[in-house]
């Protein structure tokens, strides 16, 4: 047994960011991801005592050396997400990192010439990875211990998994919100010194748009949106984007994914999330082996981590609440997420967003004036 020393933080983000002044201050110290696993791996692969790869399949992992992973999930959250799994295992990860309907779009048309070239498949996209699987990108894989898992983490007879839900709520930017006047609620978001100061995604830009504005419809109330509207927010087709505006101070506020505001203030950006009262969405991220993959072996090994108990501890500390039901809710810059059973953090099923995407996006286009 040895231990090795995850490789940590988020170097370069505030030069990639263009932060402005932000990106004079020193290099950023916080660390991301902490803490060194056990690992295990002279014959099977074997992390903080859980198997992960038996003997046969770890030394064909090793022997194709890597993966391609194209993905729907925000980019400098995905990289964190690679940097831990190729400290753990040494497999690089070649990432493909599109928006998840642009994804959709990709693996469909590749899928149906026959030239899929990813080994694994993820995005936030409910009805298109219902879609990829009707298509036949997925390949069905059973991870360790799947038996012991719920209907809410194995879709499809185990052709793709639920691995983790980041959660949507909003954030300021700390460098331009004068103290006192933090947003606390959404409601304090339609107060008019916010007028035309505001971002948000919309709805078709993937499954957390469609999540977040089904919990705007069922929590808040249509209402909400029409004066959220009349605020004449700056209208993002990916959070990515509007997130990096933020940070840039092109923005006061902006809907934003918590580890994404996680993942940008350790490289200094001046950005906080907000944990409202009325509560927050959750969205769904779903990882699936692809029908034909170059490296099969490798593309096991990233979905059997992604299930495991040291993936749960990495997807908490970037700030998403994993999806095994052994992990802890998420600590995110000192402040400790409520529990799923506390009710604030409010996931739309699947199902039902699959079944209200088209009214939902249609209501959305004419409340904001948003022309798709």
């Amino acid at each position: 047994m040895h231990r090795r020393t995850l490789l940590t933080g988020s170097a370069g983000l505030a030069a990639a960011l263009g932060l402005g002044a932000a990106a004079c201050a020193p290099p950023p110290q916080t660390q991301l991801v902490t803490g060194a696993p056990v690992i295990d791996d002279a014959a099977a692969l074997i992390i903080d005592g859980e198997q992960i790869a038996d003997q046969a399949l770890w030394r064909a992992a090793q022997d194709e050396g890597g993966l391609i992973l194209y993905s729907g999930y925000v980019e400098n959250s995905e990289k964190e997400v690679i940097k831990a799994f190729t400290a753990d295992t040494g497999l690089a990860v070649s990432l493909v990192r599109l928006v998840p309907n642009r994804l959709l779009e990709r693996v469909l048309s590749e899928q149906g010439a026959g030239k899929l070239r990813a080994d694994l498949i993820r995005t936030s996209d409910p009805a298109g990875v219902a879609k990829m699987a009707a298509a036949g990108a997925f390949g069905r894989h059973r991870v360790p211990g799947i038996d012991d898992l719920g209907a809410d983490v194995v879709f499809d007879d185990g052709r793709y998994y639920r691995t983790f839900d980041p959660a949507f709520t909003f954030a300021y930017n700390t460098a331009l919100v004068p103290p006192g006047q933090e947003p606390r609620g959404w409601q304090d978001l339609l107060h008019p010194r916010w007028r035309g100061k505001l971002g948000i995604t919309q709805a078709g830009a993937g499954g957390s748009s469609l999540s977040l504005l089904r919990f705007q419809l069922d929590v808040l109330g249509e209402d909400y949106l029409r004066a959220l509207a009349a605020q004449q927010p700056r209208i993002f087709d990916s959070s990515g984007a509007m997130q990096e505006s933020l940070a840039r101070g092109e923005l006061h506020a902006a809907t934003a994914v918590i580890s994404s505001v996680n993942v940008a203030a350790a490289s200094n950006a001046p950005v906080r999330f907000v944990v409202a009262p009325e509560g927050f969405a959750l969205y769904d991220y779903f990882l699936g082996v692809s029908a034909s993959p170059v490296n099969p072996a490798a593309a096991k090994v990233f979905c059997n981590w992604n299930l495991s108990r040291r993936a749960g501890d990495v997807f908490g500390q970037i700030g998403e609440y994993p999806a095994i039901a052994a992990s802890a809710p998420p600590r995110v810059l000192g402040i400790d997420l409520p529990s799923i059973a506390s009710g604030i953090p409010y996931r739309p099923l699947p199902a039902d967003l699959a079944a209200n995407r088209e009214a939902d996006q249609a209501l959305f286009n004419k409340i904001f004036g948003y022309l798709a």
